[in-house]
């Protein structure tokens, strides 16, 4: 089946319904962490890919057309290789705004202790988490404001750089809605609402995090 379009931005972007939308217009289904959680196996694949290991995407990918969010947003190079018909889209939101979500969610589901007696496959799931997303991304510095808020807008630039002069990329925020991701996918606008979920607090409730 192959990869028909790459999310290649950062989590908290609107990863969550971006990946909803574009199964709603067929471009699914698509890849993204929360799919990690209910395949055993994959987090020790990504785990190796983290680590420079040769990685069968073809099979890793099975079944989906699409992937948005980390882990695999950290491989948009190689998997744009990969598939080079592939769009990609960088979703993208306010720095500072960014910053703030991840630092009450993503961050927080990655440091607070992990109950007793969770499956090992879960303490697997968040050692790729954090080897990916708090060691690589962010060189263990997610708590630098400032840091944090340069590899984002570093990673962002490199994704635009990639693809300057080409139609193969779009820059996006969710808060756009159907028409720029339509039209970049060459698909027609769904009569319905744009999906518009998985906010601040919707994550912190489904990762047992208080409310603030």
């Amino acid at each position: 089946m192959g990869l028909s379009v790459i999310g290649a931005g950062f989590g908290r972007t609107g990863t969550l319904s971006l990946k909803l939308a574009l199964e709603k217009v067929g471009c699914g289904p698509c890849y993204h962490m929360l799919e990690v959680f209910g395949r055993p196996g994959h987090a020790a694949l990504w785990s190796s890919a983290a680590d420079g290991d040769d990685v069968d995407w073809d099979a890793l990918f099975e079944g989906f057309a699409s992937s948005v969010d980390w882990p695999s947003c950290h491989f948009w190079r190689q998997l744009a290789d990969r598939y080079p018909e592939a769009g990609v889209l960088l979703t993208v939101r306010d720095p500072q705004r960014w910053y703030d979500s991840v630092m009450a969610t993503i961050y927080q589901g990655m440091v607070r202790p992990l109950p007793s007696g969770v499956p090992e496959e879960v303490g697997i799931q968040r050692a790729m988490a954090v080897k990916i997303v708090l060691d690589q991304v962010f060189d263990g510095r997610l708590e630098d404001r400032d840091y944090a808020i340069a590899a984002y807008q570093r990673h962002n630039e490199q994704v635009r750089e990639a693809f300057a002069g080409s139609d193969r990329l779009l820059v996006y925020e969710v808060a756009q809605g159907w028409e720029p991701l339509c039209r970049f996918l060459a698909r027609p606008i769904p009569d319905e609402d744009f999906p518009h979920v998985n906010d601040k607090e919707s994550f912190r409730q489904r990762m047992g995090l208080e409310a603030e």
